[in-house]
């Protein structure tokens, strides 16, 4: 799932890019992506792009007086085309979820691999008639340190949760969630109120920062690579741990698993794995 580094190397490649552009044509490619009907997509139809942020893990693109919010889910992820193909879009066939034609020629695709189809675009007068944007917590590099003590101090949760819980913090998921904690040699497991929270507020600024750094020079084609070649656990289950040698484990659930060093966060101690422990009952 792009997190906050991913969608700011968006935002970085996407606004010398198509600001000041104008949207001539949208093709819907995957009907369940458009979340909202009323404005109509055709509404951005001829309106010039006047800018584009990041909310959390959300990507917009700004006109004058509305937003188009894109959420990616877990697959999705945008496409850049220097020159939009001709071809006809069709309905349901394929990863392909939202096509945007620009007069320069150029264009984008909201696109999401897999039969899931949770990625999803809404276009709206006021950002906030977007849940996810109304309640997402404050950002995960400009929250200040107070706010963050109080977050956790407020909190017996596993810290894992608490950092991928965006009403709470926004900006992080399972990937970074896992190096941050790597990095401040904490077990996923640490009930929030235990932790240092401003120990670890440095390490999720150095982590997120850095990578951040690292991808957002990049065309939109090559972020995941990067962003995989960068991570030091997450998604390295039987490697080895890089500052310490351990070998890397993994506690899986019904749709996602995260990783740990059993020697830099868990004091050797490998952590429950209930999904793994049934296997091999």
């Amino acid at each position: 799932m792009p997190e906050l580094p991913e969608v700011d190397a968006l935002v970085h490649f996407m606004g010398p890019r198509i600001v000041g552009d104008f949207i001539t044509r949208t093709d819907i490619g995957e009907l369940s992506i458009l979340k909202t009907a009323d404005p109509p997509l055709e509404a951005i139809s001829g309106l010039e792009i006047s800018g584009v942020s990041r909310v959390g893990k959300a990507l917009l693109i700004e006109f004058d007086g509305l937003d188009l919010v894109c959420r990616f889910a877990r697959a999705g992820w945008l496409i850049w085309h220097e020159q939009v193909p001709t071809g006809p879009v069709r309905m349901g066939k394929g990863p392909l979820g939202l096509r945007i034609h620009l007069a320069s020629g150029a264009g984008f695709d909201i696109s999401e691999a897999g039969t899931k189809k949770n990625a999803s675009v809404s276009l709206v007068d006021d950002r906030t008639e977007v849940p996810a944007i109304a309640n997402a917590g404050p950002d995960a590099l400009s929250i200040d340190d107070d706010q963050f003590a109080a977050l956790l101090a407020d909190s017996s949760s596993r810290i894992k949760t608490v950092l991928e819980e965006q009403q709470l913090i926004a900006g992080i998921g399972n990937a970074y969630s896992d190096e941050i904690l790597h990095t401040a040699k904490l077990s996923p497991f640490t009930p929030a109120n235990r932790v240092d929270a401003e120990a670890l507020l440095e390490v999720i600024r150095g982590v997120l920062g850095a990578a951040r750094e690292a991808l957002n020079d990049l065309p939109p084609a090559k972020v995941k690579t990067v962003k995989k070649r960068g991570l030091r656990v997450h998604g390295r289950t039987g490697q080895t741990c890089p500052v310490c040698g351990s070998t890397i484990a993994e506690v899986s659930y019904a749709d996602k698993s995260l990783q740990y060093c059993p020697g830099c966060q868990t004091g050797g101690k490998k952590l429950s794995d209930r999904r793994m422990d049934r296997l091999l009952k």
